[in-house]
């Protein structure tokens, strides 16, 4: 599974693990630990991000406003938009990560300072079609 995070400047990692652990247990996976946190590029260097995947043990993987826009997802957002250059950030970065065929498990949840979504790589590779 795959994490999507889109984060405000300043956001602490705190907030981001909270925010990450609530929504692994609306997919079933609560205690499990994510493959990938994935966000935009252009959140890329945001410590409380950093922190997060460090603290999960897994790589924050970073996506360019133009790859972000190309997915389709149910809740876009004109805040992202007028953001970073990009409807999503959650729910698109969790999908890119996935890979083909990713399905969103659970999209966009929100705290204060985060937004956050879900998605399985689904296919053969997985033994899941």
């Amino acid at each position: 599974m795959y994490v999507g995070v889109g984060a405000r400047r300043g956001v602490t990692a705190a907030e981001v693990l909270e925010l990450v652990e609530r929504t692994l247990a609306e997919a079933g996976a609560g205690g499990l630990r994510p493959v990938a946190l994935a966000t935009a590029e252009a959140k890329a260097g945001e410590g409380g991000l950093l922190e997060a995947a460090a603290g999960l043990g897994v790589p924050l993987r970073v996506y360019g406003a133009g790859a972000l826009a190309g997915v389709v997802v149910p809740d876009p957002s004109a805040a992202a938009l007028a953001a970073v250059g990009t409807p999503a950030v959650a729910e698109a970065a969790a999908l890119l990560a996935a890979g083909e065929g990713g399905v969103l498990a659970v999209g966009k949840r929100k705290s204060a300072r985060v937004t956050c979504a879900v998605a399985y790589a689904y296919g053969p590779a997985y033994g899941l079609m």
